[in-house]
């Protein structure tokens, strides 16, 4: 797909990876629709950036935890542009054990919501704006938490409902891959430990976290260091425009994480 003139949806668009990746779209051309709730003291770095982008853009306000707000979200783009060809569908709340603590019913219900829920929502809704594009890419981003849940190094930042909630976004990313095909490609990236998620520059890792757990989420990573936005950006990118035979996959994302726990010995001699 060339992205020039495409209308992209990304969710969570005012700071870490979703902006980072509607940055990327703005440089190749897109129209860009971006959601904004909470970090509100991020909402004027978002507004600097994308208007010296030169890119067309929107910026709607939307708690999308809310099926009404998210219908009237699709309404606002059916009105605009009649289609919906890219949607980044990058909306998660992770709580950290090593922060958080014993669960309370809200911090599973908002981990659920938040991750899960709102993601089946946004798609039900533009579902019909996608089928309006000749060629339209959906991408899931979810979290090896699916995989490895509260296990190993990954229990400090893990917790039980984003595992769950994140092991159910595969089954929708191939129900929704049948529901979108031949037209409408949908594909998940499945991040591991990530600058803005889980590392560098979240409050657990610089407050919390002990240098020693910090170099075990490293050591347990086989290219030894946490990933990028530019890391995440590129493979969006890849999905979008050099991956059109590519529908129901799953791309991995996570420096090698979770095959790192086993190490491969020698070969042994053997006796023929």
């Amino acid at each position: 797909m060339e992205i020039t003139g495409k209308v992209a949806l990304v969710l969570g668009a005012v700071k870490g990876i979703g902006k980072g990746i509607a940055l990327a779209l703005a440089k190749q051309g897109a129209h860009l629709v971006l959601t904004r709730h909470d970090w509100e003291d991020s909402f004027e770095s978002m507004e600097k950036d994308f208007l010296a982008s030169n890119a067309e853009h929107t910026i709607i306000n939307v708690n999308l935890r809310n099926i009404k707000d998210v219908e009237s979200l699709a309404l606002k783009i059916k009105k605009k542009y009649g289609r919906l060809d890219i949607l980044i569908n990058n909306i998660e709340r992770g709580g950290w054990p090593t922060v958080h603590g014993e669960y309370v019913e809200d911090q599973w219900d908002l981990e659920i919501e938040t991750t899960l829920k709102a993601k089946r929502w946004v798609f039900d809704c533009v579902f019909p704006l996608l089928k309006k594009s000749e060629d339209a890419v959906v991408i899931n981003l979810s979290s090896i938490a699916g995989i490895v849940g509260r296990s190993g190094p990954a229990a400090l930042v893990f917790n039980d409902g984003y595992s769950a909630a994140n092991k159910a976004i595969s089954s929708l990313t191939e129900t929704w891959a049948r529901l979108g095909a031949p037209n409408i490609r949908v594909n998940e990236i499945m991040l591991g430990i990530f600058e803005t998620r889980h590392a560098q520059n979240t409050r657990g890792w610089k407050q919390v976290l002990s240098k020693k757990e910090k170099k075990s989420l490293i050591d347990h990573t086989l290219l030894n260091r946490t990933g990028t936005i530019e890391d995440i950006a590129k493979a969006c990118l890849f999905i979008i425009k050099d991956a059109p035979y590519m529908t129901g996959s799953v791309l991995r994302l996570d420096g090698g994480y979770v095959i790192a726990g086993e190490k491969v010995p020698p070969m042994p001699k053997g006796i023929v």
